[in-house]
């Protein structure tokens, strides 16, 4: 059998595997493992092909996975939830409650800025789910508030942490396609507000027309206002630290992430945390890191498997060759996304597609920045998407009292503002390339 077979009956099967419930690390793993025996086994027989197998398995992982890029991820997740003990996030959604508590459906909007903040100190979309289903659900269920509804604003919210630097996913997508780290954090910056904004107008039209989702928040003064901002100041300065840092020319992403946890961990003291939270923050990042350093290992062994069976160059040639016009393709590949966000999360997703798919949309002439943060923001769908939606789990795993049911009917009308967030960054595409243009030119 011709390597270009093995790679699409593996592939297929691959498929096949994640959707019968399989993790996507071992799957990919095991599909890799079984695609190098079969290509090396036809090359140099059946045992040898084995053991050069066995070989790649050892040294392919631990040599991409040792790249100094990653080291990134973890710090920048310690970050999020240093954060979260230090007190800061329940100061920002105290400030962004008085502030815009007053429109229509408040306290989600409240909610979603609140998230979109903490999502500049935070890495990981999982984190601030957790994070904000502890602070905001119960502040919107002791006013009323539908809990499906709050349920998904915070599932939802939690997903702007995908696109709003720092982000793990970004930096992922960066090493995947071997782009600039710091181009594509800063490309995130005004797609993430943009995102926020449709996100906060959602919730608005959905409270002016169901009037039982919950109520403004009213009374508060201009002074009681302005008293929430210095609270909210700390965000601001790690944000101003992290980004002085890379774009300033004082250090690497990850140094400006090793800084900006470090900010955080002396504020976090200042503010009293205890030696349990600090145990606490530290167990959540590993077991984090841990997870998705399980999947980049597992992935790599089947894009490994993918580069030898050629698969990645034939797509390519396949897709420049459709008569049809690149925008169509382009619609075509985000759909199918959209389709495998169902059956897997956006970090396996991303690691087991870009090998194919980025050298076809870069055959069709598309910027590799720009289409990094359109593919980030469709990977975004994949974490309240179910039936594996990972934000929709973490909401209902914090509240017991909320079905993860629930949670997937509260986010679904997301979908909506997501679809309308990529329409827009698609029809105008300098909102993602301006930032990066402007500083780093």
């Amino acid at each position: 059998m011709d390597p270009i077979d093995i790679g699409l009956w593996l592939s297929g099967l691959l498929v096949v595997l994640v959707i019968m419930g399989v993790r996507v690390a071992f799957a990919a793993a095991f599909i890799g493992f079984m695609g190098l025996v079969a290509i090396f086994g036809q090359k140099y027989g059946l045992e040898k092909g084995f053991l050069v197998a066995v070989k790649m398995a050892g040294t392919v992982p631990h040599s991409k996975a040792t790249t100094y890029a990653l080291s990134l991820i973890p710090t920048f997740i310690l970050i999020g939830y240093l954060a979260y003990y230090a007190g800061l996030t329940k100061a920002l959604f105290e400030a962004a409650k008085r502030w815009v508590g007053w429109l229509p459906g408040g306290l989600g909007v409240a909610t979603v800025f609140a998230t979109a903040g903490f999502a500049a100190v935070s890495g990981a979309s999982v984190a601030t789910s957790a994070v904000f289903a502890r602070i905001a659900i119960p502040e919107m269920l002791k006013l009323g508030y539908d809990k499906k509804f709050a349920a998904g604003v915070v599932a939802a919210g939690g997903t702007l942490a995908s696109l709003i630097p720092p982000s793990a996913i970004l930096v992922i997508y960066a090493i995947i396609v071997e782009e600039s780290v710091g181009a594509l954090l800063l490309a995130g910056f005004l797609p993430g507000l943009v995102s926020a904004l449709i996100y906060g107008g959602l919730v608005i039209f959905m409270a002016k027309t169901r009037k039982d989702l919950g109520p403004p928040v009213t009374g508060f003064t201009w002074m009681e206002r302005f008293e929430t901002l210095p609270g909210a100041f700390p965000i601001l300065f790690v944000v101003f630290i992290i980004i002085f840092c890379i774009y300033g020319g004082w250090g690497t992403p990850t140094e400006a992430g090793a800084l900006g946890g470090f900010v955080v961990l002396l504020m976090a003291f200042w503010k009293g945390m205890k030696w349990g939270n600090l145990k606490d923050a530290l167990l959540e990042t590993a077991k984090l890191t841990v997870m998705i350093f399980t999947i980049i290992w597992g992935v790599l062994l089947y894009v490994r498997f993918l580069g030898f069976a050629d698969l990645p160059g034939v797509f390519e040639v396949w897709i420049a060759g459709l008569d049809q016009p690149p925008i169509v393709t382009l619609l075509m590949i985000l759909a199918a996304y959209a389709i495998l966000g169902m059956f897997m999360d956006a970090i396996g997703m991303l690691l087991l597609t870009l090998p194919v798919v980025f050298p076809a949309v870069m055959a069709l002439g598309y910027d590799p920045i720009w289409f990094g943060i359109i593919v980030v923001k469709m990977a975004e769908l994949c974490l309240i998407t179910p039936p594996i939606g990972l934000n929709c789990f973490v909401v209902a795993g914090v509240r017991s009292d909320i079905s993860v049911q629930d949670v997937f009917k509260g986010a679904s009308p997301f979908f909506v503002a997501d679809a309308v967030t990529i329409g827009v960054l698609i029809a105008f595409p300098q909102i993602v390339l301006w930032l990066p243009s402007l500083i780093l030119g």
